[in-house]
């Protein structure tokens, strides 16, 4: 089974291993997630499931939408995901509910985010530029210099690195180690830290390095 949840992250914090060692951590709210949706490849041609994240109100649930959580008798969630399964025994039970006790500690996850935006940003801190010297009479400092020549192109290439938006971009933190799972609140502390602000949604799912390493052992 592909095993994929939906949470949230919470905050970042630490722990202090047996030697000693400070080990910086994110905890993040993950589930419980209901099933939604199960799709057959009899019907629909191949195999996933739809899980749901998120309370919502039933006044703020369309028509459509309150309809296709009936049929899986689940209380409306904000967010909903699609999961794909290599074969049908794969798929679990419409109605269920899926939580934190789907992954272990040690386990190695790919966790999936929004990442903080930035807004308006220019060069120097959206790419990085090193800007002019800052000796000498020099005042554009922070200009971006030379974007194209005048006569041949004639124009700026599409891809050209310059002033714009920064962030706000769809971000994926591969190979995160779970630390810690607290069953009781439906909290996993993984390693490291995790893309976007906190209270942003996360989508968390079983890394291929950890199946390569599990084959391994």
């Amino acid at each position: 089974m592909n095993k994929t949840l939906l949470g949230r992250k919470l905050r970042m914090t630490h722990m202090f291993d047996e030697d000693g060692t400070l080990i910086p951590l994110t905890a993040l709210q993950v589930g419980p997630c209901p099933v939604v949706q199960v799709k057959r490849p009899e019907s629909d041609g191949y195999c996933s499931y739809q899980i749901g994240f998120g309370e919502l109100k039933e006044k703020r649930v369309s028509q459509p939408l309150a309809g296709h959580f009936k049929k899986a008798s689940a209380t409306p969630t904000r967010f909903l995901r699609e999961v794909r399964c290599d074969s049908e025994s794969d798929l679990p039970e419409l109605g269920s509910t899926l939580g934190v006790d789907q992954f272990a500690e040690g386990d190695i996850i790919d966790i999936t985010g929004t990442s903080k935006g930035k807004g308006f940003a220019g060069g120097m801190k959206r790419h990085g530029f090193g800007g002019y010297r800052a000796t000498h009479g020099q005042m554009g400092n922070r200009i971006p210099g030379s974007i194209g020549c005048s006569a041949y192109p004639s124009r700026i290439f599409k891809g050209k690195r310059m002033a714009g938006r920064m962030g706000g971009d769809k971000v994926t933190a591969l190979g995160l180690t779970v630390i810690k799972i607290d069953n009781e609140n439906n909290l996993i502390y993984v390693r490291g830290c995790v893309p976007g602000p906190n209270g942003r949604m996360i989508e968390i799912r079983e890394s291929n390095r950890g199946k390569a390493l599990k084959k391994k052992s």
